[in-house]
């Protein structure tokens, strides 16, 4: 089983790893735009949704709140159904006697590997809100039961007798024990 810290190391690779994937992808795109617009052929350019996606997930990894949690998740899976049409995009579009082929082929790449991150760090994003979930209930329940603990404690040390506002009752003598008739 994974540690907390193991999944938000994890959470930070893949973050990194997304954002040089968005960066990549957007050099690619503006190269690729660049190269059509000498062509004089209209063209729409890649759009990379792993650039959000992997600050998202660094600002997820450092606050482990689960708002931020929530927000990270919703990215990733916004980041994987932008990658898919992005690579559904660029398929349609690619046509191997084109000068742009290899662009689009690295263009279809970095969504393959985009698409790739986004689900893992989804499922890595909701194993953690998993743990952090277990551990505050153990501290709510460790913290219940040592105020429950405290609590014992106080009334033990208080005597009846320690007590101003109550008045001081004497000690009642023991009944003797009932015998019980046998016939």
């Amino acid at each position: 089983m994974c540690t907390s810290s193991q999944i938000i190391g994890s959470l930070l690779v893949l973050s990194v790893l997304e954002i040089g994937l968005g960066v990549s992808s957007v050099a690619v795109g503006a190269v690729s735009f660049s190269l059509v617009l000498t062509e004089h052929k209209p063209q729409l350019g890649d759009s990379s949704p792993f650039l959000l996606c992997g600050v998202c997930g660094i600002l997820c990894a450092k606050k482990k709140s689960g708002l931020v949690m929530i927000l990270f998740s919703a990215c990733c899976i916004c980041g994987l159904i932008g990658g898919i049409l992005n690579f559904q995009f660029l398929r349609a579009l690619t046509k191997k006697s084109s000068a742009l082929y290899s662009l689009h082929l690295a263009s279809m790449s970095l969504a393959c590997i985009g698409i790739g991150g986004c689900t893992l760090s989804s499922w890595l994003t909701c194993r953690l809100a998993s743990y952090e979930q277990r551990r505050m209930f153990s501290e709510r329940e460790h913290s219940l039961h040592h105020s429950h603990e405290m609590a014992e404690k106080r009334l033990r040390g208080i005597e009846i007798t320690d007590l101003p506002s109550c008045p001081v009752i004497p000690p009642t003598p023991e009944l003797p024990p009932r015998k019980l008739q046998t016939t």
